[in-house]
């Protein structure tokens, strides 16, 4: 076994994860220029796009990877590609030389994704025949593409606003809904998700890559679906407000929206049987599960037994907590599963409905409900360490990426006479983790395919 503390085993893992999905070094990977033919490589289908019939070649996007992207595409295609837009998150842009970048707020949209939007939409509408468009998409998409439904009559008009969208976002987020149902309201609320965008690129041929920060890779959640059909509805868009009791929660004019949709009175979202969809190609480039496997990989090298769990993990992080405290426990007391040395590792993207006033994000919250079903004898934690973290380097309104669960910590909480459990019904993983040096900090790392869950049994 390597000497280095388990700590740093686990961001190993969990780095090595990491560098799999760096949106740069996939599409290199994956596409080459062979003089007019654009070739992409995947591992179950190739496709080769002959780039002569077209006078310009655009670049529009957004998500927290689509600037990464873009350089990739920039050096692939050199004096080949006209100019390009894209919007990520702000900290994620890089230094790009034909291709705009616009930074925005996320998870809350703000007026600058507003007008990076609108900006794209523009350029969209000017895309001619003869205009090849290479969307780039990935996680974050959907909130730094804000663009509010434009409804009413021409007599009449009328438009949702930012404050909108903004108030309606904080209530799903707060409330514990599952990133498709949020999806299935924003696509409902926008001039631009939920394949709307495709109808402003016609008669331009696009190909879309994109990169899956969504549990199961539905390309129709991906970023809210900008460049797929929806098979959601404003009626299932209208339940969810009502699943979550959040109706008086939200706007009245989004609420107007919903039911003007239900009636027939605004046009729905693009839908499997359009002719918009026959000039467009969607690519998945990156998704969760590469991530996992070569996580699993690097476990391997450092000495574990290895399980890849699942790519699933959704529901309360709380709850998902108790279910890995489970396995690790299982594992520690009778080797099921997996003998120790053992590395568990799972994917996915968890929720957490808002109780407290605290600050954190889901991996945190799960990193602490891991520590608190663990704490109840030391010894289960004697031999276990734990991470969950976001790939994106962001979990939630925090600077961290996610946080450790493990003996020292617990022992550092009790010395400094520290409660997790009143942290844990806060909401307050956060400042619990960061007291004690419990967080993973990495800074923005441009990629976005949702989370990994580490355990770490010793022999």
């Amino acid at each position: 076994m390597s000497k280095i503390t388990p700590r740093q085993q686990l961001e190993a893992i969990f780095r090595a994860g990491l560098d799999r999905v760096d949106p740069f070094q996939m599409i290199r990977d994956r596409v080459r220029l062979e003089e007019d033919q654009l070739l992409v490589d995947m591992e179950d289908e190739n496709y080769a796009i002959d780039l002569s019939p077209f006078d310009q070649i655009l670049i529009l996007g957004g998500g927290k990877a689509s600037a990464r992207m873009a350089l990739a595409f920039e050096k692939i295609l050199g004096d080949r590609l006209d100019r390009g837009l894209v919007v990520v998150k702000y900290g994620h842009g890089e230094e790009l030389s034909r291709v705009q970048v616009i930074e925005a707020g996320h998870p809350i949209p703000d007026e600058n994704g507003v007008y990076g939007a609108r900006q794209i939409l523009e350029l969209a509408d000017e895309a001619q025949e003869r205009t090849l468009v290479l969307s780039l998409i990935s996680g974050g998409g959907s909130a730094l593409l804000p663009l509010p439904l434009e409804y009413g009559s021409k007599q009449y008009p009328k438009a949702l606003s930012l404050k909108d969208k903004q108030e309606t976002t904080s209530a799903l987020l707060a409330c514990g809904a599952s990133i498709q149902e949020i999806n299935c309201i924003r696509k409902h609320l926008s001039g631009l998700k939920g394949g709307r965008f495709l109808s402003h690129l016609a008669p331009a041929r696009s190909l879309n890559f994109i990169l899956s920060d969504v549990v199961g890779d539905d390309l129709s959640s991906i970023a809210s679906g900008i460049t797929a059909a929806d098979p959601t509805t404003f009626a299932e868009a209208r339940a969810v407000l009502d699943k979550y009791g959040i109706t008086a929660s939200v706007p009245t004019q989004v609420v107007e929206v919903l039911e003007l949709g239900e009636k027939g009175m605004i046009p729905e979202t693009l839908k499997p049987d359009d002719p918009d969809l026959n000039r467009t190609r969607n690519i998945l480039i990156g998704t969760n599960r590469n991530a996992l496997k070569v996580a699993g990989e690097k476990a391997k090298k450092l000495g574990y037994n290895t399980v890849l769990l699942t790519s699933r993990i959704t529901g309360e992080a709380s709850e998902a907590a108790r279910l890995l405290a489970g396995i690790a426990l299982d594992i520690n007391t009778d080797g099921l599963l997996v003998q120790p040395p053992a590395c568990i590792i799972s994917g996915g993207e968890p929720v957490v409905t808002l109780r407290g006033s605290g600050k954190g994000g889901r991996c945190q919250e799960l990193a602490l409900a891991f520590l608190l079903a663990m704490a109840g004898d030391e010894k289960n934690l004697e031999r276990v360490s734990f991470l969950c973290a976001s790939t994106d380097g962001s979990d939630g309104p925090t600077d961290a990426a996610g946080g450790f669960a493990d003996l020292a910590l617990l022992k550092d909480a009790r010395a400094s006479k520290v409660d997790p459990a009143v942290f844990l019904a806060n909401n307050d993983a956060y400042h619990f983790l960061d007291s004690l040096g419990g967080l993973l900090r990495t800074g923005p790392t441009r990629t976005n395919v949702c989370d990994l869950q580490i355990i770490l049994v010793q022999e």
